[in-house]
């Protein structure tokens, strides 16, 4: 019989769409998953994204390299997000849509190099829509919003709020049909109760999820912790690749 196909073996058959999830400050261990990929000779043809996960591969998509991107984030001070203001929301986000401006070498969602379609939150709607057009610094600080934190992005007239509020795998823009990595931050948020729904992993006909678990917890007090997180996210990347296909989840544990 036959043995399973590693999951560095399941990538070489072909293109692939790659799609991570939303997580608070996930886009550390997102960003050192990305890297793990791409140093194995493995870049996506299409991306989609919630949150954390949108920025990542929404900045990938553009053209940031992810060695800049990596910098970008280590080098990340509370300061250059920072904007409290009256509003629904601690932040404003003016200085959170100025450090994407200034990253990303250009500005329109149709211009990217592989197509990206984000997960955003229409408030108006009460619903999650993809965007694939229009300014890719705003659909990605849409995606971003997370409530009570930054306040909401509106564009061409209606409110947007974090993508992972409705759709935590980022998984609304990815086609649907053909190959899919999924990379999926298993939450540890304290206020979500065990077995919720938003926490599971979705599955659908040929898509392979690494769920990373124990990944090391950042926020906007302890962005230290972001250097930690993101050599776990590529360490477990890495592992993950090396991983029999006997399941469609790998759950390689952050070290």
């Amino acid at each position: 019989m036959r043995a399973p196909p590693t999951l560095r073996e399941w990538l070489r058959e072909g293109p692939f769409t790659l799609t991570m999830s939303s997580g608070f400050f996930g886009f550390f261990a997102h960003t050192g998953a990305l890297a793990a990929l791409l140093d194995a000779g493995f870049a996506p043809a299409s991306v989609t994204g919630s949150s954390a996960g949108a920025l990542v591969t929404g900045l990938y998509a553009a053209g940031v390299g992810v060695d800049e991107l990596r910098h970008r984030l280590l080098t990340l001070r509370r300061e250059d997000f920072w904007d409290p203001a009256p509003g629904v929301g601690l932040l404003r986000g003016r200085r959170f849509r100025e450090m994407l401006e200034a990253l990303l070498p250009q500005r329109d969602l149709t211009h990217c190099r592989i197509p990206f379609a984000p997960s955003v939150y229409d408030l108006g709607a009460l619903r999650t829509v993809a965007l694939r057009e229009g300014d890719l610094a705003s659909a990605i600080h849409a995606s971003c919003a997370l409530p009570l934190l930054f306040q909401p992005v509106w564009i061409r007239g209606r409110p947007y709020a974090d993508g992972g509020i409705a759709d935590r795998p980022g998984l609304h823009g990815a086609p649907s049909s053909g190959r899919v990595l999924f990379h999926h931050l298993a939450s540890r948020s304290p206020w979500r109760r065990p077995g919720s729904p938003s926490l599971r992993v979705p599955a659908r006909a040929g898509m392979v999820t690494v769920a990373t678990e124990g990944v090391t917890r950042v926020n906007p007090f302890a962005l230290p912790r972001g250097r930690v997180a993101l050599a776990q996210g590529e360490a477990a990347m890495r592992e993950a690749l090396d991983l029999p296909l006997t399941a469609p989840v790998l759950r390689p544990v952050a070290r």
